[in-house]
């Protein structure tokens, strides 16, 4: 994979097709090819006639693994994501984030609006200002010796999935640790683009979709039939949905 220095840590990335750019920003845990590209993200927005671009979030995938959680805040993470658009020469694009990456998503979208066209948060609802309450479960969990020792529903399905794709656990626990900032009511009404929020039905971790989309000024909601957190990421309605907002936004 490619990649270049956001201020002095290597981000991995890649460039796929030609088209109006979408800039797609992957889950906790995850990396760009598992998010977007084995999922069919990248195919399907290929075949829509946009340009996919991935990044691995620092500490993920191909990119630098950092063990401090003071380098894993999403504010942090969302000037990686403008970074790679000027490495590429990218004035503005599309962006879709999913659970982390929609996180990010929004904090990409509040403090450099002008790079952000319009933009799609999957697995995110109003828990992007409420917050999550289980992730000292999760870092129990990564950084637990074996499986075995792990009991909590949550912790256990986080630690299978690292194991699973092989990822860097103790630098998991560290951006785990401030990943998950809260962002305050007051800037996610400032965030004035298009926004989609598409959450699973099945979804506990999201938070209510509707609830985030009427705080947003320009938000529509999207609910992901019959999926959960983890099952919802490669819907093939929530791609349907996705790109038609997408095309939508590229008309106006």
């Amino acid at each position: 994979m490619p990649s270049f220095l956001s201020d002095g840590i290597t981000i991995a990335y890649e460039v796929f097709g030609e088209g109006e750019p979408v800039l797609l920003i992957h889950g906790f845990g995850s990396s760009g090819f598992i998010n977007w590209v084995a999922t069919g993200w990248v195919e399907a927005l290929n075949k829509a006639g946009y340009q996919a671009i991935t990044i691995d979030d620092r500490g993920h995938g191909q990119s630098e693994k950092l063990y401090d959680p003071n380098d894993y805040y999403p504010t942090l993470m969302a000037a990686d994501a403008e970074r790679l658009l000027d490495h590429l020469g990218i004035e503005r694009a599309f962006v879709i984030g999913y659970s982390m990456g929609a996180r990010i998503t929004a904090f990409l979208a509040l403090k450099s609006p002008q790079r952000v066209r319009a933009a799609v948060l999957g697995g995110m609802g109003m828990n992007l200002i409420n917050g999550l309450s289980d992730s000292r479960e999760i870092i129990d969990g990564l950084n637990a010796e074996k499986l075995s020792d792990v009991s909590h529903p949550t912790g256990r399905q986080f630690r299978i999935f690292a194991d699973h794709s092989k990822a860097d656990r103790q630098a998991l626990a560290a951006c785990m640790s401030t990943s998950r900032q809260p962002m305050v009511i007051e800037d996610v009404r400032k965030i004035a683009m298009p926004v989609l929020v598409a959450v699973g039905e099945a979804d506990d971790m999201a938070g209510s979709p509707e609830e985030l989309a009427r705080i947003l000024p320009h938000g529509e909601a999207f609910v992901i039939p019959r999926r959960n957190h983890m099952l919802a990421t490669g819907d093939a309605k929530f791609k349907e949905a996705a790109i038609a907002f997408l095309g939508k936004n590229a008309l106006a």
